[in-house]
């Protein structure tokens, strides 16, 4: 189960849950995010509660130290090992996640590109230190027009990312609206296509565009009433790797810019939006003014059909 950040995905499988545990079976959710995989930013990546755990048992979730950096690779093994270990128990594991790649490498095998050429990544951060991100999203824009328009000027990790794969000739592989932790990067024609390693039914969940913004602006606030900019302190502190810092709304509350939190959460629910236009087999529901249980009912009945 796929969807854009505020979406509502963890309440929509608890839900399922609950249906499937009428149905005689025993669920379990298996995140594919690429930040909730950190301990000690559960609030800021909106990591399940603990009532909400009580209620479905969440694996993937916590367990990476923060001063760590963790990739899509490392993120496939571990995903492949907990579906198969369900399934061969006899429980029904839930993905659900808004990290597009994630998603996909949970579900399918994917060819992770090699690491950039000896020395590509110190010259390229050379470059970066030197003339800065703009500079070299304009680079990219001359080689790649394409690529380029995809990708924020002042994101300096996948413009560089970018830029390794272009000069490797396979800049195609770049996924779009997403980038790795690490060098690696599946094909697109994997990331497209409808293989899966077990047999999948693959729901994304979309809302109205102005109610799921009111949704992300009413979870930012809840974050803040949680702690979330003591939780992003303590983090900053102990030394957060440069991928835990990813997270939607590190940088912005270490600066204690809230207004460009939410708004950089809104694009990034855009994207994640986008993505979902793109999976093979996807199918779509619309959750606006719906309950979860009703929503859990049809993903059910699709099943079932």
């Amino acid at each position: 189960m796929f969807g854009p950040t505020g979406v509502g995905k963890t309440a929509v499988a608890i839900a399922l849950a609950r249906g499937l545990r009428a149905r005689g079976e025993d669920p379990v959710a298996v995140s594919a995010d690429a930040l909730q995989v950190y301990d000690g930013l559960q609030t800021l990546t909106g990591v399940a509660g603990a009532n909400e755990r009580a209620q479905l048992e969440h694996r993937l979730v916590s367990f990476v130290p923060l001063d760590a950096t963790f990739s899509a690779g490392q993120y496939a093994k571990l995903a492949h090992a907990e579906i198969d270990g369900l399934l061969a128990a006899g429980r029904r594991p839930i993905v659900v996640g808004g990290t597009g790649l994630y998603l996909r490498a949970a579900l399918t095998e994917l060819d992770m590109k090699p690491p950039p050429a000896e020395g590509a990544r110190e010259r390229w951060q050379a470059e970066l230190e030197r003339r800065g991100a703009p500079a070299l999203h304009a680079l990219l824009a001359e080689r790649a027009p394409w690529a380029a328009a995809g990708l924020d000027p002042n994101d300096h990790r996948r413009v560089m990312r970018a830029l390794e794969l272009s000069d490797a000739g396979e800049l195609a592989s770049l996924p779009e609206g997403e980038g790795t932790s690490s060098a690696e990067g599946p094909s697109s024609s994997q990331l497209w296509s409808e293989d899966v390693r077990r047999p999948t039914l693959l729901v994304g969940l979309t809302m109205e565009r102005e109610a799921l913004y009111a949704q992300i602006d009413a979870r930012v606030q809840a974050m803040l009433d949680a702690g979330v900019r003591e939780e992003v302190a303590r983090a900053h502190e102990a030394g957060a790797s440069e991928t835990a810092r990813k997270a939607l709304g590190f940088e912005e509350l270490l600066a204690g810019d809230v207004e460009a939190m939410q708004r950089h959460t809104r694009n990034y629910a855009k994207r994640q939006l986008a993505w979902m236009r793109k999976l093979a087999g996807v199918r779509t529901i619309d959750v606006t003014g719906r309950d979860p249980d009703d929503v859990a009912r049809e993903i059910l009945d699709s099943a079932a059909g």
